[in-house]
Protein backbone atom coordinates (compact mmCIF):
# COMPACT_ATOMS: atom_id res chain seq x y z
CA UNK A 1 0.00 0.00 0.00
CA UNK A 2 3.02 2.61 1.26
CA UNK A 3 5.04 1.39 -2.10
CA UNK A 4 1.38 2.01 -4.40
CA UNK A 5 0.54 5.61 -3.00
CA UNK A 6 4.08 6.34 -3.15
CA UNK A 7 4.11 5.46 -6.85
CA UNK A 8 1.42 7.90 -7.89
CA UNK A 9 2.36 10.90 -5.87
CA UNK A 10 5.75 11.07 -7.35
CA UNK A 11 4.04 10.63 -10.82
CA UNK A 12 1.89 13.39 -10.33
CA UNK A 13 4.73 15.49 -8.39
CA UNK A 14 6.37 16.37 -12.03
CA UNK A 15 2.90 17.65 -13.31
CA UNK A 16 2.66 20.32 -11.27
CA UNK A 17 -1.21 19.04 -9.72
CA UNK A 18 -2.81 18.37 -6.45
CA UNK A 19 -4.06 14.76 -5.59
CA UNK A 20 -7.14 14.69 -3.93
CA UNK A 21 -7.84 11.03 -3.23
CA UNK A 22 -10.69 9.31 -3.36
CA UNK A 23 -11.45 7.71 0.12
CA UNK A 24 -14.44 5.42 -1.45
CA UNK A 25 -12.48 2.46 -1.66
CA UNK A 26 -10.96 2.05 1.78
CA UNK A 27 -13.99 3.83 3.70
CA UNK A 28 -10.81 3.69 6.81
CA UNK A 29 -9.34 6.83 8.55
CA UNK A 30 -5.79 5.13 9.07
CA UNK A 31 -5.50 4.59 5.41
CA UNK A 32 -7.01 7.89 4.73
CA UNK A 33 -4.10 9.21 6.78
CA UNK A 34 -1.90 7.79 4.86
CA UNK A 35 -3.21 8.66 1.53
CA UNK A 36 -3.69 12.05 2.21
CA UNK A 37 -1.24 14.74 1.75
CA UNK A 38 -2.62 16.65 5.36
CA UNK A 39 -5.07 15.36 8.14
CA UNK A 40 -7.50 18.06 6.51
CA UNK A 41 -6.88 16.27 3.25
CA UNK A 42 -8.32 17.03 0.37
CA UNK A 43 -10.57 14.09 -0.12
CA UNK A 44 -13.08 12.87 -2.43
CA UNK A 45 -15.74 10.99 -0.88
CA UNK A 46 -18.54 9.56 -2.94
CA UNK A 47 -21.28 8.87 -0.15
CA UNK A 48 -22.44 11.71 2.46
CA UNK A 49 -21.99 9.42 5.33
CA UNK A 50 -18.22 8.97 4.10
CA UNK A 51 -18.65 12.51 4.50
CA UNK A 52 -19.70 12.84 8.18
CA UNK A 53 -17.31 10.00 9.08
CA UNK A 54 -14.17 11.22 7.57
CA UNK A 55 -15.12 14.95 8.62
CA UNK A 56 -15.44 13.82 12.64
CA UNK A 57 -12.06 12.53 12.07
CA UNK A 58 -10.58 16.35 11.07
CA UNK A 59 -11.11 16.03 6.91
CA UNK A 60 -11.81 19.28 6.27
CA UNK A 61 -11.68 19.69 2.54
CA UNK A 62 -13.93 17.58 0.79
CA UNK A 63 -15.77 17.04 -2.69
CA UNK A 64 -18.88 14.77 -2.71
CA UNK A 65 -18.65 13.28 -6.04
CA UNK A 66 -21.36 12.02 -6.69
CA UNK A 67 -24.69 14.35 -8.27
CA UNK A 68 -26.48 16.17 -5.81
CA UNK A 69 -30.24 15.52 -4.87
CA UNK A 70 -32.25 18.45 -3.02
CA UNK A 71 -33.11 16.13 0.29
CA UNK A 72 -29.07 15.65 0.77
CA UNK A 73 -28.63 19.57 0.97
CA UNK A 74 -29.59 20.08 4.31
CA UNK A 75 -26.77 17.55 5.24
CA UNK A 76 -24.21 19.77 3.57
CA UNK A 77 -25.54 22.71 5.26
CA UNK A 78 -24.88 21.07 8.60
CA UNK A 79 -21.59 19.89 7.39
CA UNK A 80 -20.57 23.10 6.01
CA UNK A 81 -21.88 24.92 9.71
CA UNK A 82 -19.28 22.65 11.43
CA UNK A 83 -16.26 23.96 9.63
CA UNK A 84 -16.14 21.04 6.50
CA UNK A 85 -15.61 22.96 3.44
CA UNK A 86 -17.58 20.31 1.29
CA UNK A 87 -18.66 20.91 -2.15
CA UNK A 88 -20.97 19.48 -4.60
CA UNK A 89 -21.26 18.24 -7.71
CA UNK A 90 -24.10 18.34 -10.56
CA UNK A 91 -24.87 18.29 -14.35
CA UNK A 92 -28.39 19.96 -14.44
CA UNK A 93 -30.27 23.53 -13.96
CA UNK A 94 -32.44 22.07 -11.79
CA UNK A 95 -29.91 20.96 -9.64
CA UNK A 96 -28.21 24.50 -9.29
CA UNK A 97 -31.53 26.29 -8.42
CA UNK A 98 -32.44 23.69 -5.57
CA UNK A 99 -28.58 24.79 -4.22
CA UNK A 100 -28.83 28.18 -5.01
CA UNK A 101 -32.26 28.17 -2.79
CA UNK A 102 -30.99 26.38 -0.17
CA UNK A 103 -28.24 27.97 -0.32
CA UNK A 104 -30.13 31.41 0.18
CA UNK A 105 -32.67 29.64 2.90
CA UNK A 106 -29.12 28.57 4.70
CA UNK A 107 -27.13 31.80 4.59
CA UNK A 108 -24.44 29.50 3.55
CA UNK A 109 -23.12 29.04 -0.51
CA UNK A 110 -23.05 25.77 -1.49
CA UNK A 111 -19.59 25.07 -3.45
CA UNK A 112 -20.48 23.39 -6.63
CA UNK A 113 -18.52 21.41 -9.32
CA UNK A 114 -20.27 21.47 -13.06
CA UNK A 115 -20.08 17.56 -14.04
CA UNK A 116 -18.28 16.62 -17.42
CA UNK A 117 -19.18 14.27 -19.47
CA UNK A 118 -15.11 13.28 -20.82
CA UNK A 119 -15.94 9.84 -22.90
CA UNK A 120 -19.81 8.84 -22.75
CA UNK A 121 -19.60 7.20 -19.56
CA UNK A 122 -21.67 7.67 -17.24
CA UNK A 123 -23.19 11.33 -16.27
CA UNK A 124 -22.07 14.88 -16.65
CA UNK A 125 -22.39 17.62 -19.39
CA UNK A 126 -20.55 17.33 -22.61
CA UNK A 127 -17.69 19.75 -22.62
CA UNK A 128 -18.49 21.60 -25.72
CA UNK A 129 -22.10 22.25 -24.44
CA UNK A 130 -21.88 25.98 -23.95
CA UNK A 131 -25.57 27.35 -23.33
CA UNK A 132 -25.48 24.27 -20.62
CA UNK A 133 -22.77 24.62 -18.83
CA UNK A 134 -23.14 28.80 -18.74
CA UNK A 135 -27.22 28.27 -17.65
CA UNK A 136 -26.17 25.79 -14.60
CA UNK A 137 -23.27 28.86 -13.87
CA UNK A 138 -25.72 31.46 -14.30
CA UNK A 139 -28.62 29.67 -11.77
CA UNK A 140 -25.53 29.10 -8.98
CA UNK A 141 -25.21 32.77 -8.88
CA UNK A 142 -27.86 33.81 -6.66
CA UNK A 143 -26.90 31.74 -3.69
CA UNK A 144 -24.54 29.40 -4.37
CA UNK A 145 -20.68 29.38 -5.38
CA UNK A 146 -19.49 27.96 -8.84
CA UNK A 147 -15.90 26.12 -7.76
CA UNK A 148 -15.05 24.57 -10.99
CA UNK A 149 -15.28 21.45 -13.04
CA UNK A 150 -15.02 18.02 -12.40
CA UNK A 151 -14.29 14.93 -14.77
CA UNK A 152 -14.07 10.70 -14.21
CA UNK A 153 -12.94 8.75 -17.41
CA UNK A 154 -14.90 6.18 -16.38
CA UNK A 155 -14.15 4.60 -20.41
CA UNK A 156 -10.75 4.45 -19.23
CA UNK A 157 -11.11 0.84 -17.43
CA UNK A 158 -12.04 -0.18 -21.06
CA UNK A 159 -8.52 0.92 -22.83
CA UNK A 160 -6.01 -1.55 -23.06
CA UNK A 161 -2.09 -0.65 -23.92
CA UNK A 162 -0.14 2.39 -22.69
CA UNK A 163 -1.39 4.29 -26.05
CA UNK A 164 -5.20 3.82 -25.63
CA UNK A 165 -4.69 5.01 -21.97
CA UNK A 166 -2.64 7.81 -22.65
CA UNK A 167 -5.32 9.20 -25.13
CA UNK A 168 -7.76 8.43 -22.37
CA UNK A 169 -5.92 10.84 -19.86
CA UNK A 170 -5.33 13.52 -22.59
CA UNK A 171 -9.22 13.63 -23.98
CA UNK A 172 -10.06 13.90 -20.18
CA UNK A 173 -7.83 16.83 -19.75
CA UNK A 174 -8.87 18.45 -22.62
CA UNK A 175 -12.58 17.91 -21.66
CA UNK A 176 -12.62 19.90 -18.42
CA UNK A 177 -9.76 22.20 -19.44
CA UNK A 178 -12.15 23.13 -22.48
CA UNK A 179 -15.27 23.35 -20.28
CA UNK A 180 -13.50 25.55 -17.89
CA UNK A 181 -12.62 27.81 -20.87
CA UNK A 182 -16.26 28.54 -21.55
CA UNK A 183 -17.57 29.18 -18.17
CA UNK A 184 -14.40 32.00 -17.81
CA UNK A 185 -15.16 32.99 -21.26
CA UNK A 186 -19.25 33.66 -20.17
CA UNK A 187 -17.27 36.00 -17.24
CA UNK A 188 -18.26 33.19 -14.68
CA UNK A 189 -15.38 31.57 -11.85
CA UNK A 190 -13.75 28.01 -12.63
CA UNK A 191 -10.66 28.19 -9.75
CA UNK A 192 -10.74 24.49 -9.65
CA UNK A 193 -10.32 22.23 -12.83
CA UNK A 194 -10.36 18.50 -11.19
CA UNK A 195 -9.87 15.12 -12.87
CA UNK A 196 -9.18 11.59 -12.30
CA UNK A 197 -9.41 7.63 -12.33
CA UNK A 198 -6.84 5.44 -11.48
CA UNK A 199 -6.07 4.44 -15.04
CA UNK A 200 -5.41 8.19 -16.00
CA UNK A 201 -3.87 9.33 -13.15
CA UNK A 202 -1.13 6.65 -14.00
CA UNK A 203 -1.04 7.81 -18.03
CA UNK A 204 -1.30 11.25 -18.37
CA UNK A 205 1.95 13.01 -19.70
CA UNK A 206 0.34 16.65 -19.75
CA UNK A 207 -1.91 18.21 -17.16
CA UNK A 208 -1.80 21.74 -18.15
CA UNK A 209 -4.81 23.57 -16.59
CA UNK A 210 -5.91 21.02 -14.51
CA UNK A 211 -5.56 21.69 -10.42
CA UNK A 212 -6.59 18.27 -9.01
CA UNK A 213 -6.47 14.66 -9.90
CA UNK A 214 -8.77 12.25 -7.68
CA UNK A 215 -8.09 8.46 -7.97
CA UNK A 216 -8.56 5.92 -5.14
CA UNK A 217 -8.44 2.15 -6.21
CA UNK A 218 -4.90 2.97 -6.68
CA UNK A 219 -3.98 2.75 -3.13
CA UNK A 220 -4.66 -0.78 -2.91
CA UNK A 221 -5.04 -1.76 -6.77
CA UNK A 222 -6.89 -5.01 -7.61
CA UNK A 223 -6.80 -7.57 -10.33
CA UNK A 224 -9.62 -5.38 -12.62
CA UNK A 225 -6.37 -2.49 -12.72
CA UNK A 226 -3.53 -5.70 -12.72
CA UNK A 227 -5.94 -7.16 -16.58
CA UNK A 228 -5.49 -3.12 -17.62
CA UNK A 229 -2.14 -3.32 -17.18
CA UNK A 230 -1.72 -0.15 -14.87
CA UNK A 231 -0.31 -2.56 -11.97
CA UNK A 232 1.53 -6.26 -11.31
CA UNK A 233 -0.65 -8.79 -9.23
CA UNK A 234 2.34 -8.39 -6.76
CA UNK A 235 1.42 -4.62 -6.90
CA UNK A 236 -1.95 -5.64 -5.28
CA UNK A 237 -2.18 -4.84 -1.65
CA UNK A 238 -5.72 -6.19 0.27
CA UNK A 239 -6.18 -9.53 -0.02
CA UNK A 240 -9.37 -11.98 1.83
CA UNK A 241 -7.39 -14.67 4.36
CA UNK A 242 -9.27 -17.69 3.64
CA UNK A 243 -8.81 -21.75 5.51
CA UNK A 244 -8.36 -24.41 3.36
CA UNK A 245 -11.63 -26.87 4.82
CA UNK A 246 -11.90 -29.40 2.45
CA UNK A 247 -11.23 -31.87 -0.97
CA UNK A 248 -13.15 -32.55 -4.21
CA UNK A 249 -9.98 -34.43 -5.53
CA UNK A 250 -11.64 -35.98 -8.51
CA UNK A 251 -13.14 -32.96 -9.50
CA UNK A 252 -9.56 -30.82 -9.55
CA UNK A 253 -11.51 -29.01 -6.02
CA UNK A 254 -9.72 -27.25 -2.84
CA UNK A 255 -12.96 -26.14 -0.86
CA UNK A 256 -12.15 -22.74 1.14
CA UNK A 257 -14.18 -21.00 3.96
CA UNK A 258 -14.52 -17.61 1.57
CA UNK A 259 -17.43 -17.15 -0.84
CA UNK A 260 -18.58 -14.32 -2.35
CA UNK A 261 -19.74 -13.12 0.72
CA UNK A 262 -15.95 -12.43 1.58
CA UNK A 263 -15.09 -11.54 -1.78
CA UNK A 264 -18.05 -10.18 -3.46
CA UNK A 265 -19.95 -10.81 -6.55
CA UNK A 266 -17.49 -8.85 -8.59
CA UNK A 267 -16.92 -10.46 -11.45
CA UNK A 268 -14.71 -7.95 -12.85
CA UNK A 269 -12.10 -9.81 -15.01
CA UNK A 270 -14.72 -11.76 -16.54
CA UNK A 271 -14.54 -8.78 -19.66
CA UNK A 272 -10.73 -8.61 -19.89
CA UNK A 273 -8.29 -10.81 -21.57
CA UNK A 274 -7.95 -13.15 -18.40
CA UNK A 275 -10.80 -14.23 -16.44
CA UNK A 276 -9.71 -14.58 -12.97
CA UNK A 277 -12.92 -15.86 -11.61
CA UNK A 278 -13.60 -14.48 -7.62
CA UNK A 279 -10.02 -13.94 -6.94
CA UNK A 280 -6.15 -14.71 -7.16
CA UNK A 281 -4.68 -17.73 -4.91
CA UNK A 282 -1.85 -16.63 -3.19
CA UNK A 283 -0.06 -18.62 -0.29
CA UNK A 284 0.02 -17.35 3.48
CA UNK A 285 3.73 -15.06 2.09
CA UNK A 286 1.15 -13.28 -0.49
CA UNK A 287 2.83 -15.60 -3.69
CA UNK A 288 0.50 -16.56 -6.26
CA UNK A 289 0.34 -20.11 -7.12
CA UNK A 290 0.19 -20.52 -10.89
CA UNK A 291 -3.01 -20.40 -12.45
CA UNK A 292 -5.06 -21.04 -9.23
CA UNK A 293 -8.22 -18.89 -8.82
CA UNK A 294 -10.73 -18.97 -6.80
CA UNK A 295 -13.50 -20.23 -9.79
CA UNK A 296 -16.58 -20.33 -8.39
CA UNK A 297 -18.24 -19.69 -4.94
CA UNK A 298 -21.57 -19.67 -2.68
CA UNK A 299 -22.72 -17.89 -0.06
CA UNK A 300 -19.43 -18.71 2.23
CA UNK A 301 -17.46 -21.62 0.20
CA UNK A 302 -15.08 -20.71 -1.91
CA UNK A 303 -13.65 -23.26 -5.01
CA UNK A 304 -10.39 -23.73 -5.91
CA UNK A 305 -9.05 -24.82 -9.14
CA UNK A 306 -6.70 -24.46 -11.89
CA UNK A 307 -7.55 -21.94 -14.33
CA UNK A 308 -9.63 -23.47 -17.75
CA UNK A 309 -6.48 -24.58 -19.83
CA UNK A 310 -4.26 -24.64 -17.40
CA UNK A 311 -1.10 -27.82 -17.82
CA UNK A 312 0.12 -26.95 -13.80
CA UNK A 313 -1.15 -29.25 -10.95
CA UNK A 314 -2.67 -28.33 -7.57
CA UNK A 315 -0.53 -27.83 -4.71
CA UNK A 316 -1.03 -29.99 -1.99
CA UNK A 317 -2.40 -28.23 0.59
CA UNK A 318 -3.98 -29.88 3.71
CA UNK A 319 -7.13 -29.09 6.01
CA UNK A 320 -6.10 -25.40 7.61
CA UNK A 321 -3.81 -24.64 5.61
CA UNK A 322 -4.67 -20.95 5.14
CA UNK A 323 -4.46 -18.72 1.54
CA UNK A 324 -4.54 -15.39 0.71
CA UNK A 325 -6.93 -14.38 -2.11
CA UNK A 326 -6.59 -11.33 -4.24
CA UNK A 327 -9.38 -9.34 -5.47
CA UNK A 328 -11.39 -8.39 -8.59
CA UNK A 329 -12.25 -5.53 -7.15
CA UNK A 330 -10.76 -3.78 -3.93
CA UNK A 331 -13.95 -1.64 -3.13
CA UNK A 332 -16.39 -4.69 -3.56
CA UNK A 333 -14.30 -7.01 -1.43
CA UNK A 334 -13.57 -4.25 1.29
CA UNK A 335 -16.74 -3.82 1.72
CA UNK A 336 -17.58 -6.86 3.11
CA UNK A 337 -15.48 -6.75 5.74
CA UNK A 338 -14.73 -4.45 9.07
CA UNK A 339 -11.72 -4.17 9.41
CA UNK A 340 -8.21 -4.99 7.45
CA UNK A 341 -5.47 -6.84 9.55
CA UNK A 342 -2.06 -5.31 8.50
CA UNK A 343 0.84 -6.63 8.05
CA UNK A 344 4.06 -5.97 6.43
CA UNK A 345 6.41 -7.38 3.08
CA UNK A 346 5.86 -11.05 3.03
CA UNK A 347 5.20 -11.95 6.93
CA UNK A 348 1.30 -13.27 8.49
CA UNK A 349 1.98 -11.11 11.54
CA UNK A 350 -0.73 -9.04 12.19
CA UNK A 351 0.98 -5.48 13.51
CA UNK A 352 -2.28 -3.54 13.74
CA UNK A 353 -6.19 -3.33 13.07
CA UNK A 354 -7.55 -0.37 11.04
CA UNK A 355 -11.35 -0.15 11.07
CA UNK A 356 -13.57 0.83 8.24
CA UNK A 357 -16.86 1.11 7.86
CA UNK A 358 -20.04 0.72 5.15
CA UNK A 359 -23.68 1.80 4.38
CA UNK A 360 -24.77 5.21 3.65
Amino acid sequence: MERNIARLRDRLAPLGVALRPHLKTAKSVEVARHVMSSPQGPATVSTLKEAEFFAAAGVRDIIYAVGITPWKLAKVIELRRQGVDLAVVLDTVEQAEAVAAASREAGIAIPVLIEIDCDGHRSGVVPDDAARLVAIGRALIDGGELRGVLTHAGGSYGARGVQALQQAAEQERKSVVDAAAILRGAGLPCPVVSLGSTPTAHHALDLTGVTEVRAGVFVFFDLVMAGIGICQVEDIAISVLATVIGHQREKGWILVDAGWMAMSQDRGTAKQAVNQGYGVVCDIAGHAYPDLIMADANQEHGIITLRPGSQGTLPDLAIGDRLRILPNHACATGAQHRQYNVVHGESDVVTGQWQRFGGW
